[in-house]
């Protein structure tokens, strides 16, 4: 007999940020000492009749109408069909950005390899059981932390000495067409000058700047110390394939871009069109790890390289079975206060600016499915209301 979903649970909980603000405009995560924030996210439960349970805490955030819309699909079919269900639901939600498919689908993965007993990257064919990080900084703040060019530059050095292979820079934001574009440059220059000729350097203004040329400006910057890649510089949101094209032929830094484009066509028409020169993306938010690593092997027949976006089991994973890849983001990191990561993880699994070892990498979980254990009962605990049960 072929198992079957019966019943399939959302729970949202919320946990504190310490030390945490936002900038001008309320958009950026930054440093702001004795600030709490208090954050939510979602945990999903898939149960099935083999007493097998695929489970997956949220990374980033996104729609709870489309998982529970998939959500009600799923419950009394095969948990194995995944490529199946991925294909329906792909277009059930044709009108929408599809974000509520990746979650349930990586939940779906964790129960597989929990059926399988066999980690998820064994299921998607392992290359590596190791895989170097970079240093993902928080947005620059003027509170004392990542305030200055200097500051970056010396947070840049500690990583470096800490084992980090790679060190991604994000700016200021939060302000008017007036922004300080030169202290950008200068972020630039001083962290180039500091760590250049040690470290793949990146920078990601995170669509902030509100000009082409603004953007222009800073690449140049970024060609003067050889940066690994560029990513997201002004505010097309991400997905102006002519606005990179153009940029691209303008620097030398390669390009990075599909972060903000949603799936696998969006991603091969930037590629097609050489609107960026590595590609973007992330298993919850290009519908799983399905997905995902769609995106990897279209990308792979390009002959270029594919980028994960943000940390987690389930990245880890996708990292794990992909060849064309060079670094796991370990964000958001800070020199005086922790990532976004809630305590949700039991036995060891972290994605804390700690979390390499002494040569930058960090290992990828070798248990049944995501290989994570979660603490249930602080979820449990912090609900913020009932849980949400389609069965």
């Amino acid at each position: 007999m072929a198992p079957e979903i019966t019943r399939i649970e959302m729970m949202e909980f919320e946990y504190p940020l310490e030390d945490l603000g936002t900038d001008g405009n309320g958009f950026n995560l930054v440093y702001e000492p004795g600030s709490t924030l208090e954050a939510t996210q979602l945990a999903l439960k898939v149960h099935t009749d083999v007493d097998v349970t695929g489970e997956y805490v949220l990374v980033t955030s996104t729609s709870p109408d489309q998982i529970e819309t998939y959500a009600k699909y799923l419950v009394g079919k095969n948990p194995l069909k995944r490529e199946r269900h991925w294909s329906e639901i792909k277009r059930a939600l044709r009108k929408y950005d599809r974000m509520g498919i990746g979650p349930l689908d990586i939940a779906l993965w964790d129960f597989a390899g929990k059926y399988y007993d066999a980690p998820v990257h064994e299921l998607l064919g392992t290359y590596r059981t190791e895989v170097p990080a970079y240093a993902s900084t928080y947005h620059g703040d003027e509170n004392g932390g990542l305030d200055s060019p200097e500051a970056f530059a010396d947070f840049a050095e500690e990583c470096l000495e800490m084992g980090y292979q790679g060190f991604k820079i994000h700016g200021w934001g939060g302000s008017d067409a007036s922004r300080d574009i030169q202290r950008e440059i200068e972020t630039v220059h001083a962290v180039g000058e500091r760590v250049g000729d040690e470290m793949d350097l990146m920078f990601d203004p995170a669509c902030e700047y509100e000009t082409f040329a603004d953007a222009l400006k800073v690449g140049r910057a970024c060609d003067d110390h050889d940066f690994f890649w560029y990513e997201d510089p002004y505010r097309d949101g991400g997905i102006s394939q002519h606005g990179h094209r153009k940029l691209g032929e303008m620097i030398e830094t390669p390009v990075l871009q599909t972060e903000h484009v949603r799936g696998l066509e969006p991603h091969a028409d930037f590629i097609a069109n050489d609107a960026t020169d590595f590609a973007r993306t992330d298993p919850e938010y290009d519908a799983g790890i399905t997905g995902a690593m769609k995106v990897v092997h279209m990308a792979e027949a390009f002959g270029l390289d594919v980028e994960f976006h943000a940390p987690g089991p389930a990245h880890r994973h996708c990292i794990a079975a992909t060849r064309n890849t060079n670094y796991y983001e370990l964000a958001l990191v800070h020199p005086d206060c922790d990532n976004t990561t809630p305590p949700i993880y039991e036995g060891g699994y972290s994605d804390q600016l700690d979390a390499i070892d002494e040569n930058g990498r960090v290992e990828v979980p070798d248990g049944p499915g995501l290989g994570v254990d979660y603490n249930w009962d602080y979820i449990e605990d912090n609900l913020t209301g009932d849980v949400r049960a389609f069965d």
